[in-house]
């Protein structure tokens, strides 16, 4: 009795194609996405950007800028993109501090005036002595650390001569001080290991930093005075996701009508197709948007999110949202013959946008094509809004590139998913 019921089943797996698409396929594109973003990158550390300013223009400072750009773990800028063609000037600490607030990159380094004159130390700290600025954004808890590091690895490796001239310093100080001719023959070693240094064939070229040679201070210029920071990340990357799926199953009515006769009578009637899905869209833009707004009011309550200091650019972002995820639905159910194929279709393509546009992972910790990727979906155009709201504290004049690329997608799914709708009107 055991083989006809398993036969059975089979069969009627087979014949429900949704299901066995999330069955064998959805696992295979999960496993893919995941392996992509953490597989990839064979225990190396990922690259990150770092913005680089040399306020001391010293042989020692320049020797640093120059280590940050060949090391292999880091993309150190000192000016912005060209732009037209046009190379831009050098970044200063203030424009640097205001990239990391507007997310160009998570970490800026200053090399403040008088770093040549005591670039390294083996002592305890002076306070005396000038110190490396850390700018961050503590949105992204890996990039400070992963550059704090590789800060002061650069330093042992390109500044080997300011770090046995300071060794001989100590030796001298500590160990009885040195004879004339002792002195001599570390002098003429000293000039030597410079000399090699600034043909590039001294540097160290392995080694690993143990903290301390070179003096840092590090300041959060994004998030320092949020009561609890990554909280509006969450809402806004969770609430866009169960949008999606709020919308699809609401946008599924039109299936359900369209089974029962509804919709044929509907359209009998002086209400146009156009008219009608215009109306669920309108629907179903007001049901993601309450959602929305009761997911932030939520983490307002609970979490500490301050919500009602940026009442008007959330209204915006999330006005959009929801009309870009309303107008995603109706597409889907204009796709699809039944309820269980709407089912099937939403669940696959809306876990594969969330998990490449950052409801599931930030999109910041991906490889650079994963990022890219990201940008074809919704998710990532509405988190990025919601970010520049909440996070970096933005007017709302500085969304327009997310309120276009949102109204631009509603525009055109919408006008798809009318265009696939005819098939109704003539059944």
């Amino acid at each position: 009795m055991i083989s006809p019921i398993v036969r059975t089943a089979i069969v009627s797996l087979r014949r429900d194609r949704g299901a066995l698409a999330l069955s064998f396929l959805l696992p295979v594109v999960f496993f893919s996405i995941f392996a992509v973003i953490f597989g990839g990158r064979r225990n190396t550390t990922p690259k990150v950007s770092v913005l680089v300013v040399d306020e001391d223009r010293s042989r020692a400072s320049q020797r640093l800028v120059q280590g940050l750009k060949e090391e292999g773990s880091l993309v150190a800028k000192i000016r912005p993109e060209p732009v037209k063609g046009a190379e831009q000037p050098e970044y200063t600490a203030a424009t640097a501090e205001a990239a990391v607030k507007a997310g160009t990159a998570s970490v800026a380094i200053i090399i403040p005036h008088g770093f040549g004159e005591n670039p390294i130390a083996f002592g305890p700290a002076d306070a005396n002595r000038p110190k490396i600025q850390l700018l961050e954004d503590s949105s992204d808890m890996v990039a400070p650390q992963v550059v704090g590091g590789l800060l002061q690895k650069v330093a042992m490796t390109s500044l080997p001569d300011v770090m046995a001239e300071q060794g001989s310093k100590y030796i001298d100080q500590f160990a009885g001080g040195l004879t004339p001719g002792q002195r001599e023959r570390i002098d003429e070693g000293l000039s030597r290991l410079r000399q090699q240094t600034d043909n590039g064939t001294g540097a160290v070229t392995s080694g690993s930093s143990n903290g301390g040679i070179i003096a840092v201070t590090t300041r959060a210029v994004v998030g320092e005075n949020k009561n609890n920071p990554m909280v509006s990340f969450y809402a806004a990357a969770i609430g866009v996701m169960f949008l999606l799926f709020t919308a699809s199953g609401a946008a599924g009515a039109l299936l359900d009508e369209a089974e029962s006769g509804t919709l044929d009578r509907v359209l009998s009637s002086r209400v146009t197709m156009t008219s009608l899905m215009l109306g669920k869209l309108t629907y179903n833009s007001l049901l993601a948007f309450a959602q929305l707004l009761l997911m932030f009011l939520w983490g307002w309550a609970v979490f500490r999110l301050d919500f009602w200091s940026h009442i008007p650019g959330f209204i915006v972002m999330g006005v959009c949202s929801a009309v870009a995820v309303a107008a995603f639905g109706l597409l889907l159910a204009s796709i699809c013959r039944t309820r269980a194929q709407l089912g099937a279709l939403s669940t696959l393509v809306i876990l594969v946008m969330s998990s490449i546009g950052g409801s599931m992972f930030p999109r910041f910790l991906m490889p650079e094509g994963m990022q890219k990727a990201g940008l074809l979906t919704i998710n990532a155009w509405a988190i990025d809004g919601f970010t520049k709201v909440f996070w970096r504290d933005e007017p709302v004049s500085h969304l327009w590139p997310q309120v276009l690329v949102l109204l631009g997608i509603a525009v055109v799914l919408f006008a798809i998913a009318r265009r696939v709708a005819r098939r109704w009107e003539y059944a």
